[in-house]
């Protein structure tokens, strides 16, 4: 069943993703060579539990961590651990929280050292996968299918010699972390769910530099390339409205330095 939000209840919404906006701003600001993954995963913690709300994540199917943090070749769902960050790595940090009855959930994939220290080719998926989340949002729309959004996404990304990864797939959000519809990555556009105001759902392209093959871990969590090439994850909560996509979460807070508190 596919929940639609009432305007109050999309604004209760719109305060969880800002929140985690924020959180992935603090995060961004404290990635250097040398911290631990797990060192961003306590600031992150600490932060939104500062701000009245819990992480969604924690918890969450036996999940242990606040944050989902992907380096390199993992894809999503990595487990916050020791690891050193190094110059030149990518990294992928999926951020959710929960407060006033909704839950936020958003990504961001950041250049360790900055953009300059990575190879032209990872910049360009880095660029390339953020583009293609746009490219999804400007399909949100009233009287659209979710097929025309997962096109976008996929001819964006295909089109610059990258691949989708089709096993993981955006989602709707609302009281529930994931609810309906599922949001692929890949499509044919005026295939799935009529898109209906009032519907909220989470946009996240997840794309390779390689093949789209994936391996599950051991760990029973992280995702990772067949080949071990770079992955990179944006995702984007987006309000369905008569007027337009109303974009719930922002990127403003790390790529324009806006205060968090």
């Amino acid at each position: 069943m596919i929940y639609l939000k009432t305007k109050e209840e999309i604004e209760l919404l719109r305060q969880s993703n800002q929140l985690v906006s924020r959180t992935l701003a603090l995060v961004g600001r404290n990635i250097r060579p040398g911290v631990t993954t797990r060192e961003l995963d306590a600031l992150a913690e600490e932060y939104i539990r500062s701000q009245g709300a819990v992480p969604n994540f924690k918890g969450y199917g036996g999940f242990p961590a606040t944050l989902c943090m992907s380096v390199n070749e993992q894809i999503v769902h990595g487990i916050p651990s020791g690891y050193a960050l190094q110059e030149g790595d990518i990294l992928s940090v999926d951020c959710g929280a929960f407060m006033n009855g909704f839950h936020g959930d958003s990504a961001y994939t950041f250049a360790v050292g900055g953009m300059d220290s990575l190879a032209p080719r990872v910049r360009e998926l880095l660029d390339v996968t953020k583009e293609a989340l746009y490219r999804g949002v400007a399909q949100a729309h009233v009287g659209n299918r979710i097929g025309d959004i997962s096109h976008a996404v996929q001819e964006y990304a295909q089109g610059h010699g990258m691949t989708v990864v089709r096993e993981m797939v955006g989602h709707g959000l609302g009281r529930h972390l994931h609810e309906e519809p599922q949001v692929p990555n890949y499509g044919k556009r005026g295939s799935g769910p009529r898109l209906k105001a009032g519907m909220v759902i989470c946009i996240e392209p997840m794309i390779n530099l390689g093949t789209r093959n994936v391996i599950f871990e051991r760990d029973g969590w992280t995702v990772r390339t067949a080949d071990r090439k770079p992955s990179a994850h944006f995702e984007f909560a987006v309000a369905i409205t008569e007027q337009g996509p109303d974009v719930l979460t922002t990127f403003e807070y790390i790529e324009k330095g806006l205060p968090i508190d």
